[in-house]
């Protein structure tokens, strides 16, 4: 592997542990500060390796590379002098200028501090998503851009407001205390959650970064069980509901990138490891007494990576369906039961909870009664199927519906 082909793979994997631990380090108001020494240390790198050639330890090299920077910031700033010289009065052994720990171990904690601090309360979800994608998955600006069906300037600006809210708020780069990890542990769940959504049901078309979405969700989940304290069972659910749905990843579309509906799907292009790894986390979600919504998303993702479709797996879903409306009542969870109730129950009970949703405006909601529609009332399937088409979004949507109404007109 060349310098070109090198560089974005570990931009992709160490520009983000860099980033944790120097933010740590030089604490939250410097966060830009930390990003900069990060982003200069690549483009050196890039400069470097392109003339001379990989050195012998890449990985190494950053890291040296980064610390050499830092050490100028302290020296030139003064912020060795300004945020440091306090706790040395305290503790004179507790920092020494040139010992920035690099090590494995303050790596993962950095981020793991590091993601309770982007997913404080004091911003909003899309504020948290961004800076996480940004500072702990190291993605680029065009990247998040695309993730968000936006533009750089726009994502540079609320990445901007959200660190300025983040140095307003003075917040600490730290665990927080046992009795408030519970709540906040939830504030990062929820954006663990919706950054792998991003990836696994964005209207996005490029299949590659939709997929690293998807795995940099499920790395951050894996950081929440290194440590005894968030290694929570919601956080093992919500493992096994990332592990489930990943495992037909591959499965979900053709190689046109085109959407292929699940009773379509090639069941041999299912992740059979992954599948496993999802078995494992849900076993491992079952102690303790709280049930979350991620407990019953797990096993509803579950009960989709069994192949046999019999009566048994319908009812089981629909059950789940039930609870996850009582303790976690969303319109989409209301939608997505109706599929299930029809695969039980028949289209027309589907079709008449369905229709109690009156979801006018969601294209989902109106593929859905297009398909429930087919075998009793045409006219009515293709009048949602043409409405969906003109709320859908992405080419890869606009096509499947398509085909869809081809299909409808040769019946």
């Amino acid at each position: 592997m060349n310098s070109s082909e090198l560089i974005p793979h570990l931009f992709r994997t160490e520009y983000s542990r860099i980033t944790a631990v120097l933010c740590k380090l030089f604490g939250i108001e410097n966060i830009q500060l930390a990003e900069d020494i990060a982003s200069d240390t690549f483009l050196l790198a890039a400069e470097t390796w392109g003339i001379k050639g990989l050195p012998p330890n890449p990985q190494a090299w950053l890291y040296s590379v980064a610390k050499n920077k830092a050490r100028d910031v302290f020296k030139r700033k003064k912020i060795f002098t300004e945020k440091i010289t306090a706790a040395l009065q305290k503790d004179a052994t507790s920092f020494v200028e040139d010992d920035i720990d690099l090590s494995e171990k303050n790596i993962e904690d950095s981020q793991l501090q590091m993601m309770f601090a982007i997913c404080h309360p004091l911003l909003s979800s899309e504020a948290q998503v961004g800076l996480s994608l940004r500072i702990l998955c190291g993605f680029g600006i065009e990247e998040i851009a695309a993730a968000f069906l936006s533009n750089k300037e726009t994502i540079n600006k609320r990445l901007s407001r959200a660190k300025e809210k983040l140095r307003a708020g003075k917040i600490v780069i730290a665990m927080p205390s046992a009795s408030d990890i519970p709540e906040r542990l939830q504030n990062v769940l929820t954006t663990i959650y919706l950054l792998f959504n991003e990836g696994y049901y964005s209207a996005g078309t490029d299949s590659v970064l939709r997929k690293e979405l998807c795995l940099e969700a499920m790395r951050l989940a894996h950081l929440l069980t290194y440590h005894e304290a968030t290694n929570q069972p919601e956080v093992n659910a919500l493992l096994s509901l990332m592990c489930f749905h990943a495992s037909r990843f591959d499965a979900r579309t053709n190689d046109a990138g085109e959407m292929i509906l699940y009773e379509e799907q090639d069941t041999m292009r299912w992740d059979k490891e992954l599948i496993a790894k999802g078995e494992w986390y849900l076993n491992q979600a079952s102690t303790g007494e709280r049930l979350t919504k991620y407990h019953l998303e797990a096993a509803i993702a579950y009960w989709h990576t069994v192949k046999k479709d019999s009566p048994e797996k319908w009812e089981n879903i629909l059950q789940l369906y039930n609870r996850l409306l009582q303790i976690a009542y969303s319109p989409i969870a209301a939608l997505n039961r109706t599929y299930a109730l029809a695969k039980a129950n028949g289209a027309i009970e589907a079709i008449v909870e369905a229709e109690k949703l009156g979801l006018k405006n969601n294209q989902l909601y109106h593929s859905l009664l297009g398909e429930l529609y087919k075998n009793i009332d045409k006219e009515k399937a293709m009048h949602h199927l043409n409405t969906a088409f003109s709320l859908a979004v992405s080419t890869a949507d606009k096509k499947m519906i398509s085909d869809k109404m081809s299909l409808l007109r040769k019946s």
